[in-house]
């Protein structure tokens, strides 16, 4: 069984023991934004920060008998931030395609005994939503060494390695152990960068026969498919409708590079 399929499975076992504790889910994904603005940063934070958000954040860090529901008295630290991931656009090498898109925007979750969850916020049919809750906090570690190690550039995540790097002009670097195996520890350049996840997805985007096929989801019958580049938000909503609660992605604990 492959890594991805490993978390895959852990996701879905662990959706299935908090069914009965988050609310239905009724929207379907859209596209998200090009960028953030002051507009969507609100609207994001006001649905992280709704009375039902934190109901369930309670019920979700009570999940494992760390904490009594009722103690929990989960609050949002500080404020979203957007999460990028690998863009379609750019692995087709559609011209001028940046190397990420805005996948969701991200809140921090803490709990009263220090346990820490990351509310996956994006922009759907009936409005913006709270779509996943991750545990960890990944998205804002990565963030804040992205930003150490490459100011003013644009950190990502390559969904299909879990692979987190940061991109400036014609530069990527390597942000994790996945990263670096993927292109070294002084990383690559944007041009080889391309050339590298054109050889390996160009042909599982969207759209595509291995798409149509029904294995973009990472799965092809009883054995394990290369996963294709697809939207993290969308299925992230896609597994609300389908599982009928918040999904809850069993984040891996990995070393970050220095």
């Amino acid at each position: 069984m492959t890594a991805m399929t490993k978390r895959a499975a852990a996701a879905v076992l662990a959706a299935t023991a908090v069914l009965a504790l988050a609310p239905q889910a009724s929207a379907a994904p859209v596209p998200q934004p090009p960028s953030v603005t002051a507009g969507t940063r609100a609207a994001a934070a006001q649905a992280a920060t709704a009375p039902d958000t934190l109901a369930t954040l309670s019920r979700f860090f009570a999940r494992e008998g760390k904490v009594a529901p009722d103690a929990a008295r989960p609050r949002i630290e500080g404020e979203v931030i957007p999460v990028s991931y690998l863009s379609p656009d750019f692995v087709a090498g559609r011209a001028g395609a940046p190397v990420a898109r805005l996948e969701f925007l991200a809140g921090k979750a803490v709990s009263s005994d220090g346990q820490q969850a990351v509310l996956w916020t994006a922009r759907t049919e009936a409005g913006w939503q709270v779509v996943n809750i991750a545990t960890g906090d990944d998205e804002f570690r990565y963030a804040q060494l992205g930003a150490a190690k490459l100011p003013g550039g644009t950190v990502f995540r390559e969904p299909q390695t879990d692979a987190w790097y940061v991109a400036a002009g014609s530069r990527v670097l390597p942000l994790d152990e996945d990263a670096v195996r993927a292109v070294g520890e002084g990383g690559t350049t944007l041009a080889a960068y391309r050339t590298r996840v054109t050889k390996a997805y160009g042909d599982k985007l969207p759209g595509s026969a291995y798409a149509k096929g029904g294995k973009a989801g990472g799965y092809a019958g009883p054995q394990a498919a290369e996963p294709a580049v697809a939207p993290a938000a969308a299925a992230g909503a896609l597994a609300l409708a389908a599982l009928g609660a918040l999904a809850v992605r069993r984040a891996r604990r990995r070393h970050v590079t220095a």
